[in-house]
């Protein structure tokens, strides 16, 4: 890692070993307890190993490829190149939005039931900042989210942000999340590949939304947000409209219905219980397929309209 003596941007700070040690999942900072018991639920960031960072460099512009035999840098030293592309092309708030992201941590947090997921991720998000902050504090500077937007400031400083920063969701973002559900299905995991297809879909609703300006429903419920996506966006069947598009329009809200209905009953944001149900292979993949139609469509709609 080089020194910066006048950095150009204080994403630089960033850069430090240990703040790098902290964002690729190498440093945890106990486990979280959950009314007063240990959850067992490491309090750190996920783990991102040396072939996931070079996947998200390729993804942020960054062309690298990991070394399997031989030659491959510290995962630290990906990260430290990323994060010097990014902030390069003033795309660190977009790496910190995708790192902090909810999606991200599926794997890490798989097995819990929604509550314990909800709490868990907001308290491990709000604890690592914490840490990074307690890294920048004697430098008089703090990381910051802002909507979905990450600065750094001096502390105690006031900083506005005139339009939303909304997070970048694309194709390849979709792309991404749906290879690795189908990577899921593969290694027969598919509780946490549907769990991945409810993610991608909350992500891109919440996405829409957002480039609206309008707040998302605080409830969760994908139901809700699929919802005001609509009204937004005026996808409600018509009568001046072909019967076989409102054919289609239907069968997408039903493929959502069916996968938010799976992930309460089959999925792994649930403990096993009565009502839940066995999943098989072609189910699986499916459920992911449909997710990324249902995905590109609305992303398609979105852009559609936003860019006109």
């Amino acid at each position: 890692m080089k020194t910066i003596n006048n950095p150009t941007s204080k994403f630089e700070l960033l850069r430090e070993k240990s703040i790098l040690a902290i964002l690729d999942g190498d440093t945890d900072f106990g486990t979280l307890k959950i009314n007063g018991e240990d959850s067992g639920i490491k309090i750190s960031m996920p783990y991102l190993s040396g072939p996931t960072l070079c996947d998200i460099s390729n993804k942020f512009g960054l062309p690298v490829s990991y070394g399997w035999n031989g030659g491959a840098q510290s995962r630290w030293a990906y990260l430290d190149d990323l994060l010097e592309h990014c902030i390069q092309n003033n795309r660190v708030s977009d790496l910190l939005s995708y790192l902090f992201s909810k999606g991200q941590f599926v794997d890490k947090l798989r097995g819990n039931n929604p509550d314990t997921i909800e709490y868990a991720y907001a308290q491990i998000v709000n604890d690592v900042i914490g840490q990074i902050n307690g890294a920048l504090y004697f430098g008089g500077n703090e990381l910051v989210k802002i909507g979905n937007a990450f600065i750094i400031r001096k502390i105690g400083s006031t900083v506005t942000i005139a339009a939303p920063a909304v997070k970048t969701i694309d194709r390849a973002y979709i792309s991404d999340i749906s290879d690795r559900a189908m990577k899921d299905v593969v290694d027969g995991n598919y509780d946490s590949a549907i769990t991945k297809s409810r993610t991608l879909l909350e992500e891109v609703f919440i996405y829409a939304i957002e480039k609206k300006g309008e707040t998302p429903s605080e409830s969760g419920e994908i139901g809700k947000l699929y919802g005001q996506v609509k009204a937004l966006y005026n996808m409600h069947q018509s009568k001046d409209v072909d019967k076989r598009i409102n054919g289609l329009l239907s069968g997408l809200e039903k493929i959502l219905s069916a996968i938010a209905e799976m992930r309460n009953k089959g999925s792994d944001s649930h403990g096993v219980g009565a009502k839940r149900i066995t999943i098989a292979d072609h189910h699986a993949r499916l459920f992911v397929n449909s997710a990324m139609t249902m995905a590109e469509f609305v992303l398609s709609v979105c852009e559609k309209q936003t860019q006109s």
